[in-house]
């Protein structure tokens, strides 16, 4: 919690292509009420985004799905480097019925 009401916000993750870990600290307010997942978060000053959070790991808070102001935005958040394939398979369903276009990977024979 921050002294103004908002939350801090840590976004860290790991760059495969660098190497490396990269991480922002941001701050978020709940736009309308506090049980209510809709918040703005800014990492840069004065300039928000929209966080809409349409599901999320109510018993243990391990991930939470998150879709921006339209669909040029949508992320899987975790507290943990790894998902398991259920909570991945869940986000996509979750993510297409909002009209998210996910694309699938097709496999050859293994």
């Amino acid at each position: 919690m921050r002294d103004d009401g908002g939350e801090t916000v840590l976004n860290r993750g790991y760059s495969a292509q660098k190497g490396e870990w990269q991480e922002a600290e941001g701050k978020a307010y709940f736009v309308n009420n506090s049980d209510e997942g809709y918040l703005k978060v800014s990492f840069f000053g004065l300039f928000y985004g929209s966080y809409a959070v349409f599901d999320l790991d109510r018993d243990n808070y391990q991930y939470s799905f998150v879709s921006g102001p339209d669909s040029s935005y949508l992320w899987l958040l975790s507290r943990t480097s790894t998902v398991k394939q259920e909570v991945r398979e869940r986000f996509i369903r979750r993510a297409q019925e909002r009209g998210y276009l996910i694309p699938t990977q097709e496999r050859g024979n293994e």
